[in-house]
């Protein structure tokens, strides 16, 4: 599953302006042979904070609570005014605007957003319905503003499900779903 969106640096909407406005993604990667490469020697390579459901922030330098495997690789957008080091930059090739991308694992840290939990979960022969809540999810994540900015209303109009093969071969890869509903929850308000 991946979302997408885009709005600028220090909070505002995109504008068509590729020099500020951000691609951001979110992705969870399900494929049970991807390691994560956040760890504690690779921090650069892990969102600086960790949210839990109760709103609790844990930061990456937290080796006894911050759950590293929970994440395989963030990038933060090659604009950033001021990213927490160290940071690695996403890859300024594959989009004409600054991106930024934060792929997950299953873990257990996504169990109450009905995401996969452990390796092999919703990969090949798991062929269970999944229930996610893709949006609380979403408002949990890490993404980067400039400091000193009103957080952004986070809004994801592009939802993909599907394969990617990132660096790699003459592959072929297969992928099946069998439903796909979105559920939007009505706001009587």
């Amino acid at each position: 599953m991946d979302i997408g969106s885009c709005w600028k640096n220090n909070g505002q909407p995109c504008d068509g302006d590729v020099t500020t406005d951000v691609t951001r993604y979110s992705e969870m990667i399900i494929n049970p042979n991807i390691d994560s490469w956040c760890n504690p020697n690779n921090l650069g390579s892990c969102p600086p904070y960790h949210t839990l459901p109760s709103g609790v922030r844990i930061h990456r330098t937290d080796k006894d609570n911050y759950p590293y495997g929970a994440y395989h690789i963030y990038c933060s957008p090659g604009n950033a005014e001021s990213p927490e080091e160290p940071y690695n930059f996403c890859d300024s090739y594959s989009n004409p605007q600054p991106q930024e991308i934060l792929q997950i694992l299953p873990h257990p840290a996504w169990g109450q957003y009905g995401y996969p939990t452990k390796k092999g979960e919703g990969w090949l022969g798991d062929k269970r319905t999944w229930e996610l809540d893709v949006g609380r999810l979403s408002q949990s994540l890490y993404f980067y503003q400039d400091p000193g900015t009103e957080p952004v209303e986070r809004h994801w109009p592009s939802i993909d499900l599907g394969t990617e093969i990132y660096m790699s071969g003459n592959q072929v890869a297969e992928w099946t779903v069998s439903d796909f509903d979105i559920i939007i929850p009505r706001d009587d308000n």
